[in-house]
């Protein structure tokens, strides 16, 4: 039957440049067997910009890149974007390369956007990203994949987006669909790259900020949609990256994440770069930017595998 959904999924207004990093071909998969929690969402076709950024994003899927030669470890990956719309081509798609480079199977979070129109409006991210880590985990098998060796990398808004799955992992963010949803959400580590983790003033000047909790919040509205205030024991190990002069982020967010992980007691490592700004994705070579897949190589070897 040809549901308005399976329309737009078909006919998107899709723009391509040579702006946008070529991927290897992937299989995508719808994140929910029916409507999404909540229903709504955007009546017009999904569409990609010269720069691989998208919008209108109807049906929340992962798209999976597996290597020639998979090690067992799996990355869920999210774009940022300000939760306006999804920078995939510009962030996601370089560390599919690069995980998959590494024998690491890559996935691709395309969540919904909470302006679009979702009845759910903020908590609509969050339910996709616990839903994709379930399904990833109950298809392990098919994927070739340990599902105990399962993280997240998250730019920027992706990086909030992945802060509060890791930190609110067991928090039912809608009604339970099928046996996928009887599986932990909970991922086994978490990269937050550039992150948006704070909502509250002074560091609360971000699109994040203004769609989640809007122009004037409450202090209790702030701290709900804040990283923060969930990171408890139960949390994953955490990397954090963030430059000193990311003017988008105030760089005091991987701060206040490294604090909260370290009174509850989770594994952290951040590294705070001299200069890269906001938006670096995988880094430039030879630029301080350029240093953080490096050590997240070592990050991943450490804490996956020992």
């Amino acid at each position: 039957m040809l549901t308005r959904r399976s329309m737009l999924a078909t006919m998107g207004a899709v723009v391509f440049s040579r702006n946008v990093l070529a991927a290897p071909a992937a299989a995508s998969i719808p994140l929910w067997p029916a409507e999404p929690p909540g229903g709504g969402g955007p009546s017009d076709p999904m569409t990609i910009n010269a720069w691989g950024a998208i919008t209108n994003i109807a049906i929340p899927s992962i798209t999976a890149y597996t290597p020639a030669h998979p090690n067992g470890d799996a990355v869920l990956v999210a774009a940022g974007g300000g939760y306006k719309r999804i920078e995939e081509g510009q962030e996601a798609l370089p560390a599919v390369s690069w995980l998959n480079d590494r024998n690491i199977t890559a996935f691709v979070l395309r969540y919904r956007l909470p302006g679009e129109g979702w009845t759910d409006g903020p908590l609509a991210p969050l339910q996709d990203a616990q839903r994709a880590i379930r399904l990833i985990r109950g298809n392990a098998k098919s994927f070739r994949i340990d599902p105990k060796r399962l993280g997240v990398l998250g730019f920027s808004a992706g990086g909030h987006l992945f802060g509060l799955a890791s930190a609110r992992s067991t928090f039912a963010s809608y009604p339970a669909t099928d046996k996928i949803d009887a599986l932990s959400a909970r991922p086994d580590f978490a990269a937050l790259i550039y992150p948006v983790i704070t909502l509250e003033p002074p560091y609360d000047h971000t699109s994040t900020r203004r769609i989640f909790v809007g122009d004037h919040p409450s202090p209790e509205m702030s701290a709900t949609w804040s990283v923060q205030t969930y990171v408890g024991s139960d949390c994953p190990p955490m990397f954090l990256v963030q430059a000193e002069n990311d003017p988008v982020s105030n760089p005091v967010n991987t701060l206040i994440m490294q604090a909260a992980c370290e009174r509850a007691g989770v594994p952290v490592e951040l590294h705070r770069l001299v200069s890269g700004g906001h938006g670096f994705a995988m880094g430039k070579k030879g630029m301080p930017s350029g240093e953080w897949p490096d050590f997240f190589a070592t990050w991943l070897q450490k804490t996956v595998r020992t």
